[in-house]
């Protein structure tokens, strides 16, 4: 059966000897919040850009040569991945206008030497201003981004704040998916900072749980109820939460109501109908816990993902876990691998 990876990422290809390019991403790091970027040069000689916060944590590196069109295509071809969604790897929290424009002007350059298989998303600051609006709506209908993508949260603020509310309302309009990156830690992050392990994992599923539920109980989606968004990292675990957070009314009367048991139909209409989820990297996270996620939120709500080239072996492996290891039905081994992405981004395949 096909296979679409729809967490392939991208940075522009000229990346490291463009210098405008390069300073966009070094100087849109906020240093003043502890967000220290860098570039180094690494022992074979190719160019490493960092990520840390705060000094000394390093969260994110990108590798010189990873991210060009060839690079993405061989992968693929090696792990049996027939289409490509690219989004930006979390980077898209702090970009300015200019370079999100060459960020999409690029994206739009390699789906068009892909011959088919890989598509863009939007890389645009979401802030709702008219210049702003003006990239999203040319990335969809000029140089056919098939959805948007944001981080989790900009700076202090997650997507459930109103200021991104006329942003997302042309998101609606347009009737494209949003997907939703984590960003490199969570907003309140020092209790994982210690442990390699527990930040550079633990604090973006952290990052994504708290998304998914701020969108939950916030009731946007019944002022925007076509928007649809998919979240990275199983959103966070969240077939995990998905019964203990929707809301139930007790069976019998208790001396205080220490939570509010309303609103438990909306919640699990709006993850019936807003939020969807990306499997990134599935092997990593277990047989039984996949399974579980595919039966609790359904496999309908599920899309294959690798985070394409944080490992490379991640994106076959991926595959052969999906295909061979999961005891999951062959229609929903299906949707999972290709018919979900396939509807959610319209995808000409």
């Amino acid at each position: 059966m096909p296979v679409v990876d729809i967490n392939i990422h991208h940075l522009p290809e000229d990346l490291f000897t463009n210098e405008k390019i390069l300073n966009g991403f070094l100087d849109s790091a906020p240093r003043g919040f502890g967000e220290i970027a860098s570039v180094i040069e690494m022992e074979s000689g190719k160019k490493q850009l960092v990520l840390e916060k705060p000094k000394g944590y390093p969260n994110l590196n990108y590798v010189e040569g990873d991210y060009s069109a060839e690079s993405k295509l061989a992968a693929m071809d090696e792990a049996g991945v027939d289409y490509g969604v690219m989004r930006v790897p979390v980077w898209q929290e702090w970009l300015g206008l200019e370079t999100c424009k060459a960020v999409n002007d690029n994206a739009a350059e390699i789906v068009k030497r892909s011959n088919g298989r890989l598509f863009a998303t939007a890389c645009v600051p979401p802030w709702g201003g008219k210049e702003n609006i003006y990239e999203l709506e040319r990335s969809v209908k000029e140089l056919g981004a098939v959805g948007v993508q944001l981080a989790c949260h900009y700076g202090q603020l997650y997507l459930d704040d109103e200021v991104f509310r006329p942003y997302l309302k042309v998101i609606e309009k347009l009737d494209i998916p949003v997907i939703v990156h984590h960003t490199p830690l969570p907003v309140e992050y020092k209790s994982v900072l210690d442990y390699t392990n527990l930040r550079r994992e633990f604090g973006r599923i952290m990052d994504q749980g708290v998304a998914v539920g701020r969108e939950l109980f916030s009731g946007m989606f019944d002022e925007m109820p076509g928007l649809r968004m998919i979240h990275t990292m199983l959103g966070g675990n969240w077939f995990a939460n998905t019964e203990l957070l929707t809301p139930k009314q007790p069976k019998k009367q208790e001396a205080m109501q220490r939570l509010d048991p309303t609103g438990g139909e909306k919640i699990k209409q709006y993850l019936d109908q807003n939020i969807f989820f990306d499997l990134t990297h599935p092997h990593s996270w277990g047989k039984v816990q996949v399974e579980a996620a595919l039966k609790i939120n359904g496999a309908d709500h599920y899309m294959f993902g690798s985070s394409f080239p944080v490992f490379y072996s991640w994106m076959s492996q991926g595959v052969e876990f999906v295909k061979n290891e999961l005891d999951i039905s062959d229609a929903d081994r299906e949707a999972v691998l290709y018919g979900n992405a396939k509807r959610m981004f319209n995808l000409p395949i």
